[in-house]
């Protein structure tokens, strides 16, 4: 894990450095979950950043972080004549990963990002690797992409989201 963070701040020093030839993002994404834990979470909701700067023609790479939460659901269980709600925590986590894009046309793209998922939710949890594989609509300004996110460690939270980024 360490080596994955330590690689991480590396790359986003590397893109501080070279600041001419990149740019910001901003944006948010949300998501339906898949795989291993779809039964105990119910939606994923995040904000991104990332600073990706230029390293050949239609490609670049970069640093991304942010904060992502999936939903617990709630269960409501029947014991004779009364019900009982219960909530499980909340999963939430903060990724630290690298990013890299490639733009197939102008204005569509495929991209991917790698790195480690901090677990930084209520209650008990692990981080796991993050891996998100990308693909979207972009613009000067904006982008608007699908992706699968997966966190694994011992098992994998997944889901299938829609996001929006907006470019500085």
């Amino acid at each position: 894990m360490k080596k994955i963070i330590l690689s991480a701040i590396a790359v986003m020093a590397f893109g501080f450095a070279n600041a001419q030839d990149g740019h910001f993002k901003v944006g948010a994404h949300t998501g339906v979950v898949l795989g291993d834990l779809k039964d105990s979470y119910s939606v994923n909701l995040g904000v991104d950043v990332a600073y990706l700067w230029n390293v050949a023609d239609k490609f670049s790479v970069g640093a991304t972080t942010g904060y992502t939460t999936y939903f617990a659901k709630t269960y409501t269980f029947y014991n004779g004549m009364t019900s009982v709600d219960i909530k499980g925590d909340n999963a939430g986590f903060i990724p630290v990963a690298g990013t890299a894009q490639y733009s197939i046309t102008d204005n569509l793209f495929v991209g991917a990002d790698l790195g480690y998922a901090i677990y930084a939710g209520s209650g008990s949890g692990d981080g796991g690797v993050l891996y998100q594989p990308k693909f979207g609509y972009q613009n000067d300004k904006i982008e608007v992409f699908a992706s699968y996110k997966g966190i694994s460690d011992d098992a994998t939270l997944s889901s299938l989201n829609i996001g929006f980024n907006y470019k500085f």
